[in-house]
Parts: structure tokens; C-alpha cells; sequence
């Protein structure tokens, strides 16, 4: 381990590894005061923050946080990178990075940062994103530009994709399709009609995967559904032939956060490949979907890094986006406020990690979507949740999730409402993925303006649809 220092007032501060310039470089949350590794003042992460950008971004390819022989997520992602991709920018330090990121946001030249992704480490993405502002993620997430598809196309430019997420807390066929409709009804679902189900049961999750591929097939809605249940279980609903669209799984940034979750990457990869031979796709062959959320490997108790250091949060998230893209996934998400306070205390440190998880998973090649969320006991209100929401939509967010009334009976949190979703597509004049946006047409469900208007006698498709609920 190499010992770094920086001099800032009078005062000299010496970090002894990088796992510890990383985590004491980061703004100020909860989580990484938790762990023992965060800055202790101000003028001490200025200082890290003095480090880091002095550092080459190979330095990366050198130093591991998480150590090669112990890890394998660390293996996957040293293992799979593209060395020149990473050419345009080999040369940088950390802060020469950022510096040439904001050029070419400025320039809007998309493919250049694009075309970085499968050359970074997710150390090296979370290591610039610690250097910017907010305004820094936002210009340059906007330009980081990825599209996928299965049946429906996410990450186009002026569009926003929604998951409709109508959960019951007993997974009751008739509540969850009042949700369903009453999701479609307002324009959402063309991310994904996702489930989180309240069992693990392998019947339950096939049940409620012919539920949603019913009314998918009868009314010939260009999208897709999941049910989020364990991977093992889609595997299971696989092998009896249920209506698998895209595999689900929870990933972390540590082999032992994803011990954790009771998953491997070789299991990832089997259940992939078992999607991947149903070809379900129209318009791309994208079939999995992941979650994410810092904290996650804190929580687990699978944190630590080279020399036993705790590694901070928001480099950990990163690392799961590692795992992540190593599946070319339709959906990746972060669930940012879920895991509670402890984790990400209030609106600050929430509407923060929103905007790094975006910028980091799109700068590594993830269609990047953010579950706008918090948990009651957090401070934080739906200014707040409206406030990131505008912002990520600035940002180029891929999609973002809602639930009716914002209330999700299931998980019992608070994420966004169906109206939020049309309220941030009306403020930023973004649209619905193009093929849900013709489907919509079709359904009498869009004004002259474009817009999803209110249900009339008029749009006899769309009262079809409602009537054939009753």
C-alpha cells in the first residue's frame, strides 16, 4: 500500500491506502460515518479530494480497493476490460478526467464519452464522480448516451421510460391488476411492468408472470414484464416454461455482498443464457435486470477492501454496476433511498447518491433508471423526491419507477406516483419509449399535444381495455 499526502492550511494529511483516499474523498453520508471511513472535517476531505485528483487514472488498473485474489468481482471487471477504450483518456489523472468529461458534455460529443465505458473500472468512475458537483453529473450524465432493448427501446434522447410497479402485499391477482391498468392508464409500464412478489414461491412468481403476459399478449403492449422474485426461483419458473421476459437479480459490489444476495456470476450467466433461448425480443435481445442500492454491502457486512479497510459506499455501488454491465442488461436501477438512514440520512446525501449512481452507471455503459424513494424514517418529503426527479430527468435518466399514489402497500416506502412521472415527461417535454408512445396512440390514450389525457367517451380502445378488467 502506498501512503499519499496533502498539505492544506498548515496542516499535513496522510492517507495510508487508496481504499482510504477513495472513501475519504466522497461527500458526507451516514453510511460511510457507519463504517468507520469517512473524512473527519471538511478541510480533511478537501484534502483526499487534493489526492485523488493528483492521481493518474491508471492508477486504477494498478491498485485494487477490493483485492484480486479474494475477489471475484474484482477478477470479472480487470479481466473483461477493453484496454482501448480506455485510450482517449489513459494518459489523464483523475482530475484531467474530469476536465476532459465537462469538454466534451460542453461539445456534446456523446460517442467520445460513450465510448469510454467498457474501458473503465468502476474505481475509476466512482473516483472522477467524487470530484464533481452536481451540476458536473448532471451535464455529463446527460451525454452518456446507451440504448437497449427487448420489446421496448430505453435510453433514446428525449424520452423517459417508467416501471409500473403495481405490488400487493399478498400478491392478489385482482389487486394487482387494478394497479396494472391503473398504471397503463396513465401512460407508465413501457420500462417494464414489474412485480416485486411478497413470496418467493416458484408457482407464485409463474402465476404472476401469466398474469402480466396476458394482458401483454391480449392487448399487444410493446413491453415487457418480471417478476423480481430470487434468480434461482426465475430459473425454476424457467424450467417449467413460464413467460420469462427478463431475469431479475439484486447485485453488489463484493463477492461476499453477493454471497450475501445467494448468488454467484456464474449463476447470473446460467440464467441468462435460459432467457436469452426464448427469444422473446422484437426490438433488441436484452433480458436482464438488475438492482443495486449503496449500502448494500454494508448492510452484509461485506465492505472491506485491500488490508481489511472499509471501502465507502458510493465505491461499492459502483462496483455493482461491474457486475452489472458484465450481462448487457435492458434495466439497471438504484433504489436510492430505500435501505434507510443509516445508510443515506437525509434529502442531501439522497438527491446526491441519486445523481452519482446515474452518472456512474451511464459513464460504465448502463441504461441507468433510479427508484426516487425513502423509506418514512428518513428525513425526507416528496419536495424532495420531486426535486431529484426534475434533475434526473435533466440528467438523461433511463427510467424511473412508480406505484399508484406513491405508496407502495408491498414494500411500504414512498417512491413516485403515476402523475409524477407525466408531470416530469410535461416540465422536461420528454416522451415514453417510441414504441409504447405509438401503443398509446393506438389505445385513444394521447391528446393532440402528445400527451396522456384523461379516459373519455371518446378513446373506445382505452375503455375497452378498462371494461375488459371488470
Amino acid at each position: 500500500m502506498t501512503a499519499r499526502r496533502a498539505t492544506l492550511g498548515g496542516h499535513t494529511y496522510e492517507f495510508p491506502s487508496l481504499v482510504e483516499v477513495m472513501a475519504k474523498a466522497t461527500p458526507h453520508r451516514s453510511g460511510d460515518v457507519l463504517a468507520g471511513c469517512a473524512a473527519g472535517s471538511e478541510a480533511e476531505r478537501v484534502a483526499a479530494q487534493t489526492v485523488l485528483a493528483d492521481l493518474p487514472l491508471t492508477t486504477f488498473l494498478d491498485e485494487q480497493v477490493v483485492s484480486y485474489e479474494d475477489d471475484d468481482v474484482t477478477r470479472l471487471v480487470l479481466d473483461t476490460l477493453d484496454a482501448g477504450a480506455l485510450d482517449p483518456v489513459r494518459s489523464l489523472t483523475v482530475g484531467g478526467f474530469r476536465e476532459w468529461l465537462l469538454a466534451r458534455a460542453a461539445e456534446a460529443d456523446e460517442a467520445a464519452i460513450s465510448g469510454l465505458a467498457r474501458g473503465l473500472t468502476p474505481e475509476m468512475a466512482a473516483a472522477v464522480s467524487k470530484l464533481m458537483r452536481n451540476a458536473d453529473l448532471i451535464a455529463v450524465g446527460r451525454r452518456a448516451r446507451v440504448v437497449t432493448g427487448l420489446r421496448s427501446t430505453i435510453g433514446l434522447p428525449g424520452r423517459l421510460a417508467s416501471r409500473l410497479q403495481p405490488n400487493h402485499p399478498t400478491d392478489d391477482a385482482v389487486g394487482v391488476t387494478a394497479s396494472l391498468l391503473d398504471g397503463l392508464l396513465h401512460g407508465s409500464g413501457d420500462a417494464v411492468i414489474g412485480i416485486n412478489p411478497a413470496t418467493d414461491s416458484p408457482a407464485q412468481t409463474i402465476a404472476l408472470l401469466e398474469l402480466i403476459d396476458a394482458v401483454i399478449t391480449r392487448y399487444e403492449i410493446p413491453t415487457q414484464s418480471c417478476v423480481l422474485a430470487h434468480v434461482t426461483t426465475t430459473l425454476r419458473a424457467l424450467e417449467k416454461g413460464a413467460p420469462v421476459d427478463l431475469v431479475f437479480q439484486s447485485v453488489a459490489g463484493t463477492q461476499g455482498g453477493n454471497e450475501g444476495f445467494g448468488v454467484t456470476l456464474d449463476l447470473l450467466s446460467e440464467a441468462r443464457a435460459a432467457a436469452l433461448e426464448l427469444k422473446r425480443g422484437t426490438v433488441g435481445s436484452n433480458v436482464t435486470y438488475f438492482e443495486t442500492g449503496q449500502g448494500s454491502a454494508l448492510s452484509a457486512g461485506a465492505h472491506l477492501g485491500v488490508g481489511g479497510a472499509p471501502v465507502d459506499q458510493q465505491t461499492l455501488e459502483c462496483r455493482a454496476y461491474g457486475v452489472a454491465r458484465h450481462y448487457d442488461p435492458l434495466l439497471v436501477n438504484t433504489v436510492v433511498g430505500f435501505i434507510g438512514p443509516e445508510y443515506l440520512y437525509d434529502a442531501k446525501q439522497v438527491i446526491r447518491a441519486g445523481l452519482e449512481d446515474h452518472f456512474c452507471g451511464k459513464l460504465l455503459g448502463l441504461p441507468m433508471g433510479v427508484d426516487v424513494c425513502y423509506t418514512n424514517h428518513t428525513d425526507v418529503d416528496p419536495d424532495d423526491t420531486d426535486t431529484l426527479t426534475v434533475l434526473l430527468g435533466a440528467a438523461g435518466c433511463s427510467f424511473v419507477i412508480a406505484v399508484p399514489g406513491s405508496d407502495d402497500v408491498m414494500l411500504h416506502y414512498q417512491s413516485l406516483s403515476f402523475q409524477d412521472v407525466l408531470t416530469a415527461r410535461q416540465v422536461l417535454d420528454l416522451r415514453p419509449a417510441p414504441e409504447f408512445e405509438a401503443w398509446l396512440g393506438r389505445m385513444d390514450l394521447l391528446g393532440p399535444d402528445g400527451r396522456v389525457r384523461e379516459l373519455t367517451a371518446d378513446a373506445p380502445a382505452a375503455r375497452a381495455l378498462l371494461a375488459a378488467a371488470r
